[in-house]
């Protein structure tokens, strides 16, 4: 099996899943696959892929698991109690081959008993296809451009740059997953300096990845992701209000921790209006994930200042596609400015000399309406409605993209 634990996921997996809980226990969602390569044949894989995910749907918790989730400070007791009990059921997903050679993987049920198929099945579809294609996986060219990445972090003038891995759902397999971040935390960990300088501070942040968080003794990372916002598009009163709603029931749920906010959903400029100076003081910062970061942070620099918050005090996370070298003109450019951190994924964990599978499970429904994010990267809208996402750009008076 290539999961072999309810842990081998993203923390923001649970931390939406106990807002879930604690609020939105009713509701039904659906979620479907979308590969962005041209002319890859997953379809060939799809009763390996079915094998795997039957695998995945026998897993349960394990008390030390549940002990080491009820250690966190904002997991509350009785989601955990509720973790306890959980399974994911196989009945919930359908894994169907195309004649095109394409995958069709829908997820459909509760949210609450689905939310935790994406990042594995993902996991398992990467590793399923690398396993089958790249059979004599170049291990030490991986190790190689490894060593590029942390040798260009422990440059003059960067000691103060930390990242983090933010790539379970792209990785090339589990085993070098595991020995990425191991090799990470070994080199870019905490450097005990002669004592006149002091501890030298780590580089290496922690791991949206729950299970080798645990076992590798590193911090776990993660708020909320792109389908708890959207699916306030379907819960909340009003669709105007969906982002206000979703970040006041976040706010109620957590009580000022897991403070930062996804600002993509709808465009910056939209988010920026609903982040008032009530969210402005309230949140943490807040995380780019799609469209110019350089913008993006120039934007929500100047958006704290007009609100009369210091930038300062407030931390910006970079997430969209990063490299090490996107990293560093990123962090030469905002710091001093206000806090930063910055989430690399497929870059990390998925970068040994081929190219890797552009595969996203997103949600397109909840509670029977549809529900979408408009991206500043439009190729990452994913909407099976047009006459929906129209709708959408006009309550949020978003410009039809360029054709």
């Amino acid at each position: 099996m290539i999961i072999h634990s309810l842990l081998d996921t993203d923390l923001y997996k649970f931390t939406m899943m106990q807002v879930v809980l604690h609020h939105f226990p009713g509701a039904r969602v659906e979620y479907r696959f979308k590969c962005r390569n041209p002319g890859v044949d997953l379809a060939r894989f799809a009763s390996e892929i079915r094998e795997e995910v039957r695998g995945l749907c026998s897993l349960q918790f394990k008390d030390a698991e549940l002990s080491y989730l009820r250690s966190m400070r904002f997991i509350k007791s009785d989601f955990v109690d509720f973790l306890g009990l959980f399974r994911l059921n196989e009945k919930y997903i359908d894994i169907t081959p195309l004649p095109s050679g394409e995958l069709d993987i829908s997820i459909k049920g509760p949210w609450l008993h689905t939310i935790l198929f994406e990042i594995p099945v993902l996991a398992i579809v990467n590793e399923v296809y690398f396993r089958n294609t790249q059979r004599s996986a170049d291990v030490a060219e991986g190790r190689r451009r490894l060593e590029t990445k942390i040798g260009e972090l422990q440059a003059e003038g960067l000691s103060d740059l930390k990242i983090a891995d933010y790539g379970t759902r792209r990785r090339f397999s589990k085993s070098w997953h595991e020995e990425v971040l191991r090799t990470l935390s070994a080199r870019l960990g905490p450097v005990v300096s002669p004592p006149e300088l002091g501890a030298k501070p780590p580089q290496f942040a922690g791991t949206s990845n729950v299970l080798y968080a645990m076992k590798l003794g590193l911090i776990p990372l993660g708020t909320m992701a792109h389908e708890y916002l959207q699916a306030c598009q379907a819960l909340g009163p009003r669709l105007r209000d969906s982002q206000i709603f979703g970040f006041e029931s976040w706010a109620r749920e957590y009580r000022g921790d897991l403070g930062i906010a996804l600002s993509d959903v709808y465009g910056m400029s939209a988010f920026l209006r609903d982040f008032d100076l009530y969210f402005c003081k309230l949140f943490d910062g807040a995380r780019h994930d799609s469209g110019d970061p350089f913008q993006w942070g120039e934007r929500m620099l100047a958006h704290y200042i007009a609100n009369r918050v210091d930038p300062l005090t407030k931390t910006l996370i970079f997430s969209d596609g990063l490299t090490v070298p996107r990293t560093i003109e990123l962090y030469r450019q905002f710091r001093g400015r206000c806090q930063l951190a910055f989430g690399i994924g497929t870059n990390l964990t998925n970068d040994l000399g081929h190219e890797p599978l552009q595969i996203v499970i997103k949600m397109i429904r909840c509670n029977d309406q549809p529900v979408a994010k408009l991206s500043d990267t439009p190729s990452k809208n994913m909407c099976e409605d047009e006459k929906y996402l129209a709708y959408l750009r006009q309550v949020f008076e978003i410009a039809q993209p360029a054709a």
